[in-house]
C-alpha cells in the first residue's frame, strides 16, 4: 500500500521492506487530530499483517516531529484517539513490528509520548523534547507518565513531568532516550539506516526480540526463562532458523521467508 497525495495528513509509502509513515500537517507542527489517529491506527494495522514490511520509520513533514494533541481540534469535541490503541493511533497498542522515530525539529506532549512508543529513536541535533502538561494543568496521559520512568532514571523524568521543562537532542542521548543524533536534516536517513539494519535479519527473530524485551518486566522473576521460552522456541524451530545456520555454513546472505 502507497499513498503518496500530498493533501494527506498521513502518508504511508514503502522504501523496500520499510515502511514510511509521515505526519503530514506542517502548517500544524504535525498536531494530532482525529482523522490523522485513524490513518495512523491503519498504516500500523497495516505494517503487523503484511508481510511486505519488516519495520517502520515514523516521522513529521517539514521542521518539526509533532506538537502532539491538536487543541482546536479538542476545542471542536474532537478526540485524537482510537479504540484499543489510544492517542495517535499508536500508545495504547504499539506495532509488534519494530518502529523507528525520525525527529527534527520539536517532540512535544503527545509527540514525545509518540516517539516514546517507538522502540528507537534518530534525532536531528537541533530536536527538542518536552512534556509541557504540568504546566497547563494537566498530566501527560499519552504513556509520558508511564513510559518515561522506564527509559530514563526515575528522578530526571519525575523532573521532566513536573517541571515540563524539555530537553534538547545531546541531553537526550546521554539519558539512553535516543539512539543516534545526526546533523539537522538527516534524521530520516539515518532512521532508514537503522531500519536497512533491521531488515537485514530474520523477521521472526526481531518481533520475537521486542516482544520479549516489552513484556519481561511485567514477569515473575521465577518464570522469566519459562515465559521466554514460549516465545523463542517457535523461532528457534523456525525454517528461517535453519536457513540462518546454512547461509553462515556457507558464507552467503541468508534468504529469510518468515516462517
Amino acid at each position: 500500500m502507497t499513498d503518496l497525495s500530498a493533501d494527506k495528513p498521513v502518508l504511508v509509502s514503502a522504501a523496500g521492506s520499510t515502511m514510511v509513515i509521515t505526519i503530514n500537517r506542517p502548517s500544524q507542527r504535525n498536531a494530532v487530530d482525529a482523522d490523522v489517529s485513524r490513518r495512523m491506527a491503519d498504516a500500523f494495522a497495516l505494517l503487523d499483517e503484511s508481510p511486505d514490511y519488516r519495520v517502520a520509520v515514523l516521522h513529521g513533514a517539514g521542521t518539526n516531529f509533532s506538537a502532539g494533541m491538536d487543541i482546536k481540534a479538542f476545542a471542536r469535541g474532537e478526540r485524537a484517539y482510537v479504540s484499543g490503541r489510544g492517542f495517535a493511533g499508536l500508545v495504547e497498542a504499539p506495532p509488534a513490528k519494530p518502529l523507528i522515530a525520525a525527529v527534527e525539529g520539536w517532540a512535544l506532549g503527545g509527540g514525545f509520548e509518540i516517539v516514546l512508543a517507538c522502540d528507537l529513536v534518530v534525532a536531528g541535533h537541533s530536536a527538542r523534547f518536552g512534556l509541557p502538561e504540568a504546566k497547563r494543568g494537566l498530566v501527560a496521559r499519552g504513556g509520558g507518565a508511564l513510559r518515561l520512568a522506564t527509559r530514563i532514571p526515575k528522578a530526571l523524568a519525575l523532573e521532566m513531568l513536573m517541571t515540563g521543562e524539555p530537553i534538547d537532542a545531546a541531553r537526550a542521548a546521554d539519558l539512553g532516550l535516543i539512539n543516534r543524533v545526526v546533523a539537522d536534516g538527516e534524521a530520516l536517513a539515518g532512521a532508514h539506516e537503522l531500519a536497512s539494519a533491521i531488515g537485514k535479519c530474520a523477521p521472526l527473530a526481531v518481533t520475537a526480540a521486542k516482544r520479549v524485551v516489552v513484556e519481561s518486566p511485567q514477569w515473575p522473576v521465577a518464570d522469566a526463562f519459562t515465559r521466554q521460552s514460549e516465545i523463542l522456541d517457535p523461532v528457534f524451530a523456525s525454517e528461517d532458523a535453519q536457513e540462518g545456520a546454512r547461509a553462515f555454513r556457507d558464507k552467503r546472505e541468508p534468504v529469510w521467508q518468515g516462517r
